[in-house]
C-alpha cells in the first residue's frame, strides 16, 4: 500500500511472539512468517530479538554467552490496514503454534521508503535556487512594473524598498485585480507589439504605485532551509515563485516550481527511483484530479468561455465523442484565436466582465492540439520528466481505451512530490 494510503484512515499494529527455535515445514518461522506476510502484500514487517524472556512455560532464556543455544523470543511487527490485516491474520494464525498474536489501533504520522524520497533531503534551497534575480522597487509606477514583466516573461517578482529591504512580491493577478490591467502575462506576451503599447499607454495614466498593489508581506524562504521543507510551503501556499533570504534578510535567489521539480530529475533520483521494490512509487493514480475541466470538440467560443468561468481554470481539456483528449485550450488561445476585433471582448468576458458576443469559434478551431497524456500507473518521476521536457503544465491521465480520467498539473505534482 502506498504512504497516502495508509495515511488515510487508521491503522492497525500487528505484534507477533515466537521464539527463535519454533518451525514452520523444515524453516524458522519468523523466516517463514515474514515470506508469508510479504506475499500477502504486507507494507513492511520487523523482526526484533529479546536480549532475555520467559513464555507459557515459565523458562527463563538469555542471550548470555554462557546460553547461547536457548530459546531466544522473537518479536515480528508490521502495521497496515485494517482491511489487509485481516486477512493477513487468517493465513498466519495457524502458523503460529506456540506465541501470541495481538491487534492494536495506531495512528500514522508519516510513512516513506528511505530510498524512494523524489526530493534529495540533503539540499539546502540556495543549492537550487535562481541566483539573478530581477527586482521592482515599492516606488514604481505599476505601468514600469509590467513592463519589466513583459520583457523578462516573468509572471511574479520580489519588491524591494530604499534600503533594499523585501517588502513585497507583485504578480500579473495583482495588477490585473489591483491596478487595471485586461491581460495576464501569458495572454499579453502573444500580443502584437501594438496592442501591448495601447495597454502600457493607459497604464501610465494610473498614479498607482508598485507598493500600492502588490502582496505584502510575501512567503518566503532561507537559503539554509531543507530544500523538501521549502517545497512542502510551496505546495501548501500555491506558490509558484518564493523569495529566499540570507540570514541577515537579504534577498539572495528566487526558487520556483520548475527549480525543485527539476531536482526529481537528477541521477541520484533516478538511481533512487530504479531502486525501488514494486507498488513503492506513487503513481499519477493516486494524485490525480478526477475532476475534468473538458469541453467537447464542437463547443462554441461563448460556452468556452462560461466553461473557464465555471471550472475556475486557465485550461481547458477538448474531447472527442468518446471522451478521449483530442486538444487543449488555454485563455490566451481563446484569444488570439479569434479575429482582432473580438479580443478584448473575449478578455472581458474570461474576467466576468460582460458577456461574450455570440461568435461561430469552437472548441476544435480554438485548440492547440498537442495534448501530454499518461497512464495512470505511470511513476511521480516519469511524470515529472515528461511535463519539464515538453515544457508543459498540464498532464491528462488516460485509461487504456483513451478515454482521460484525471489530471495532473505542476502544482499537484509539487504537492505530491514534497509530502514524501
Amino acid at each position: 500500500m502506498s504512504p497516502e494510503q495508509l495515511m488515510e484512515k487508521k491503522a492497525k499494529r500487528l505484534t507477533i511472539y515466537v521464539g527463535e527455535t519454533d518451525k514452520w515445514r523444515g524453516k524458522p518461522l519468523y523466516i517463514a512468517l515474514l515470506e508469508t506476510l510479504r506475499a500477502q502484500g504486507a507494507a513492511g514487517a520487523t523482526v526484533v530479538r529479546g536480549l532475555a524472556g520467559f513464555g507459557a512455560h515459565s523458562v527463563v532464556h538469555t542471550a548470555t554467552i554462557l546460553r547461547l543455544s536457548l530459546d531466544l523470543p522473537l518479536i515480528i511487527q508490521l502495521i497496515d490496514s485494517p482491511e489487509k490485516m485481516d486477512q493477513m491474520i487468517k493465513t498466519i494464525a495457524p502458523m503460529v503454534g506456540e506465541g501470541l498474536i495481538i491487534l492494536e489501533d495506531v495512528e500514522v504520522v508519516k510513512y516513506t521508503h528511505r530510498y524512494l524520497n523524489p526530493l534529495p533531503r540533503d539540499k539546502h534551497v540556495s543549492d537550487v535556487m535562481t541566483r539573478e534575480v530581477v527586482t521592482l522597487t515599492d516606488t514604481m509606477t505599476v505601468a514600469e512594473a509590467w513592463d519589466i514583466m513583459l520583457k523578462n516573461l516573468l509572471k511574479a517578482l520580489p519588491v524591494l524598498n530604499a534600503r533594499g529591504e523585501l517588502v513585497g512580491m507583485l504578480t500579473d493577478e495583482d495588477l490585473l485585480d489591483r491596478a487595471g490591467l485586461e491581460q495576464r502575462l501569458s495572454v499579453a506576451e502573444r500580443l502584437d507589439e501594438q496592442t501591448l503599447a495601447a495597454e502600457l499607454t493607459i497604464l501610465k495614466t494610473s498614479l498607482l504605485k508598485v507598493g500600492d498593489v502588490m502582496t505584502s508581506p510575501a512567503v518566503t524562504a532561507l537559503g539554509n532551509e531543507s530544500l523538501v521543507v521549502v517545497a512542502a510551503r510551496m505546495a501548501e501556499k500555491r506558490i509558484k515563485r518564493l523569495p529566499v533570504l540570507d540570514e541577515d534578510g537579504k534577498l539572495i535567489g528566487v526558487l520556483s516550481r520548475v527549480d525543485v521539480l527539476q531536482q526529481v530529475l537528477s541521477e541520484e533520483a533516478k538511481k533512487r527511483a530504479s531502486r525501488a521494490p514494486g507498488g513503492a512509487a506513487r503513481t499519477l493514480g493516486e494524485i490525480m484530479h478526477t475532476e475534468i475541466p473538458a469541453v467537447p470538440e464542437d463547443t462554441r467560443l461563448t460556452e468556452v468561455v462560461s466553461s473557464f468561468l465555471e471550472f475556475g481554470t486557465r485550461r481547458l481539456i477538448v474531447t472527442d465523442k468518446d471522451g478521449r483528449p483530442v486538444g487543449l485550450i488555454s485563455d490566451a488561445d481563446a484569444v488570439m484565436r479569434v479575429q482582432p476585433a473580438a479580443r478584448r471582448s473575449v478578455l472581458q468576458a474570461l474576467r466576468g466582465k460582460s458577456s461574450l458576443p455570440d461568435e461561430n469559434a469552437t472548441a476544435a478551431q480554438l485548440m492547440s492540439r498537442e495534448v501530454l497524456t499518461a497512464s495512470p500507473d505511470t511513476s511521480l518521476t516519469d511524470a515529472a520528466h515528461r511535463m519539464l521536457s515538453h515544457k508543459r503544465k498540464w498532464m491528462v491521465v488516460v485509461d487504456v481505451n483513451g478515454k482521460a480520467i484525471g489530471l495532473i498539473d505542476r502544482q499537484v505534482l509539487l504537492g505530491a512530490l514534497a509530502a514524501h
